[in-house]
């Protein structure tokens, strides 16, 4: 179910990103201004740009804009005169000159005044001085292309060459323009606009380098007055053809080539600018540049952009890495950054393969998500995301290419975000299930672990190396006749209660009563370490707790106890429509054949080789070598008397040496000797041990009168189960 809704999920935004690819932008925007904040373009050394700032100190010194043309005009022969390698204004002058002396001549005539100029009064005719400045020097006057107006601009001073798709089918429209006098843009050899593109938080990021106005091609200043520094007659437009180069498949542009210099660009034809503050561009204010004496030896062979930095002159704009700049500065950047040749890339590659890599971590997320648990899914999913970005930032900083991860982080996102209540329900249910199925069995301790890992429950039954338990009453017949049925089954509770509470203090999973019988293993469903041990000590506090029951009884209550090793089938074993948590195999059948001997051997805790092998530090006293019913095989039996305490104290050691000889002696056929061993033991009177030395006291007579054949390995064959 989870896996349905997250593939549904994935396949969902994969469509929306590739139909609508602008929905991350502006995350993405924010992401690479960001990006541009940590890392800037590197600082140009000599910038090929300068700025003439018409600036708050110069508007002070040359009174309020706008200044009469005669002062523009001086501007530009100063700026002729310092070998400026081009100027670009990034001002339009799209009405006379109220200033002009001309002008003012003439409004006076209207209003019935006789005024008399001299003979050379176009000389006083301020826009004609501008005019005949502009004639003599590399500039490009600039324009704004609009859609407020359908006035359009003159003809461009620049041809486009280009081929493949006609570029005024992709390059953006505008109807009309803010066009300068006529007069002006006649004599100016160049002419570009400054408009820039309009985004949804007004930052300029890029900046189209051609564009189009009723049917003509227009360059952007920047781009007119690198041609007029070039000497270059004109522009070629390189096209993808709609072949992929530059555009994914589409028509557009690819490239925008003027002189020597080639500037990939988006297929929109625009140029995302990549900001470094130009810390060493020179800025010259327009009155120091009109004082005389002033030093321009820095201008000589820049580009000269003239603009303005005065807040109420309003071409103040935000960028990425400022959130007031001079217009005129962003143009000085897109030169400065052509002639670095230093680009930001936006390959056509880049949608596809970060489709790709959407589906593939998508894919994985929800893998993971829909078979893990959500803390799981929710490590993967900050994972992936961190590898989103760190990929993003790596290509940024050492390849400066942009690969915008949004869509893919935002598809994670609302995979994450299906799929992790979804899984916390299925988990919550998976952890209700695992608490009633298990809360019989296992300590809550061990409830609440295996609740929390239900991946480490094999359901369907595996193989597992386990310790198996088993107990009975003694004689529980006997003491059960002439009891009615209720006081029956209060003794039985009364027993297995504090029995069943031992086990699961040592962390055993409870299999099954079988009347007055408890069955019993460790490490399943969970992994137990020193299982082994864990089962010994367990059943030392069995013993200690029928101790305990035995202080209120009149009738002493005695039970035998088995534990067996081995590898042993566990799960849900039974049928469709009932099953329980169980164990099954020879190490399961060996345990409970062990439990039965405990009574033949007069012990209380036996335990196979197999777990006395794994447990070194308790009371062990081997009872004897045997081979069960339904076994080839035979087993040492050991008895279990003690913990470690005893196990460590003399009294144990020296029974232990003397047990040990003895049984040595009854192994290699000395049934003398091994009678007085056993005598010298029995005389000691360990009542845990009596019934089993008399069981060896009937054996040696039994062989004493009928001598065991040749090859005797004193192994006995026990009859019954």
């Amino acid at each position: 179910m989870t896996a349905s809704v997250g593939g549904a999920a994935l396949l969902l935004c994969l469509a929306t990103l590739r139909s609508f690819p602008a929905a991350t932008d502006i995350v993405s925007d924010s992401l690479f201004d960001a990006y541009q904040r940590i890392q800037p373009r590197p600082d140009t050394e000599q910038p090929p740009v300068a700025v003439v700032d018409i600036d708050e100190a110069s508007i002070a010194s040359l009174g309020q804009w706008p200044w009469s043309r005669d002062v523009i005009a001086r501007m530009v022969d100063r700026l002729t005169a310092a070998g400026v390698a081009a100027i670009g204004f990034d001002i339009v002058f799209s009405e006379p000159d109220r200033l002009s002396l001309e002008a003012a001549a003439e409004n006076l005539r209207k209003r019935g005044a006789r005024v008399d100029l001299p003979l050379d009064a176009a000389s006083l005719d301020s826009d004609a001085a501008l005019a005949e400045s502009l004639s003599r020097a590399p500039a490009a006057v600039g324009l704004a292309l609009t859609n407020e107006n359908g006035e359009l601009p003159p003809q461009a001073k620049a041809g486009f060459a280009y081929g493949g798709h006609d570029p005024r089918t992709y390059l953006p429209h505008f109807r009309g323009a803010v066009r300068n006098l006529d007069g002006l843009h006649a004599v100016a050899p160049g002419a570009g606009f400054f408009s820039f593109e309009n985004s949804r938080d007004h930052i300029i990021r890029t900046m189209p380098l051609a564009a189009v106005s009723g049917d003509r091609l227009y360059p952007a200043l920047a781009m007119e007055t690198l041609r007029l520094a070039l000497g270059a007659p004109g522009f070629q437009i390189r096209s993808n053809d709609a072949s992929g180069d530059g555009g994914g498949g589409s028509p557009g542009m690819s490239a925008m080539r003027v002189g020597e210099l080639t500037v990939p660009t988006a297929p929109d034809g625009s140029m995302r600018v990549y900001f470094s503050g130009l810390a060493r561009m020179p800025v010259v204010g327009a009155a120091t540049l009109l004082e005389a004496n002033s030093d321009l030896s820095m201008l000589e062979g820049r580009i000269v952009l003239i603009g303005t930095s005065a807040v109420g002159l309003r071409d103040i704009v935000a960028t990425p890495v400022s959130l007031s700049m001079p217009g005129v500065n962003i143009h000085a950047e897109i030169v400065d950054q052509i002639v670095a040749g230093i680009f930001l890339k936006e390959p056509d590659w880049a949608p596809g393969a970060i489709l790709i890599a959407t589906l593939l971590m998508g894919g994985v997320l929800v893998w993971v998500a829909s078979r893990c648990a959500a803390q799981t899914s929710a490590l993967l999913f900050a994972g992936l995301v961190s590898l989103c970005f760190a990929a993003s930032w790596l290509s940024f900083a050492r390849a400066r290419t942009l690969l915008d991860p949004t869509g893919t982080v935002m598809t994670m996102l609302v995979i994450f975000l299906a799929l992790t209540p979804l899984r916390l329900a299925l988990e919550n249910r998976e952890k209700r299930f695992v608490k009633n199925a298990f809360g019989r069995y296992l300590a809550p301790a061990l409830v609440e672990r295996l609740a929390q890992e239900p991946e480490a429950l094999e359901l369907g039954g595996e193989t597992r190396r386990l310790t198996v338990l088993f107990s009975d009453i003694r004689g529980f017949t006997s003491l059960s006749e002439g009891m009615d049925p209720q006081a029956l089954t209060g003794l039985i509770n009364d027993v297995l209660t504090p029995l069943t509470d031992v086990l699961l203090t040592h962390e055993a999973t409870i299999d099954k009563y079988i009347g007055d019988a408890i069955m019993a293993f460790w490490n399943a469903p969970l992994d137990i370490v020193d299982h082994e041990s864990k089962a010994c000590r367990a059943a030392l506090d069995m013993v200690r707790a029928v101790e305990r029951l035995n202080l209120a009884r009149s009738v002493p209550i005695r039970v035998g106890i088995g534990l067996n090793s081995g590898a042993a089938c566990v799960g849900n074993l039974g049928s469709a429509h009932r099953f329980s948590y169980s164990a099954l195999g020879d190490s399961v059948n060996l345990a409970s054949r062990i439990e039965s001997l405990t009574k033949f051997y007069g012990v209380t805790i036996a335990v196979s080789e197999f777990t006395r092998q794994a447990v070194a530090d308790l009371a062990f006293l081997e009872a004897d070598f045997v081979r069960v019913k339904g076994r080839a095989a035979p087993v040492r039996l050991y008895t279990l008397l003690g913990d470690e305490v005893m196990a460590q104290s003399e009294d144990f050691v020296a029974v232990k040496r003397r047990h040990d000889a003895f049984l040595d002696l009854y192994r290699a056929g000395d049934f003398r000797a091994a009678g007085e061993a056993l005598a010298t033991l029995r005389a000691m009177e360990i009542a845990e041990l009596s019934g089993l030395y008399a069981l060896y006291a009937e054996r040696l007579a039994e062989l004493a009168a009928n001598p065991p054949e040749a090859g005797w390995d004193g192994v006995f064959v026990a009859q019954g189960k």
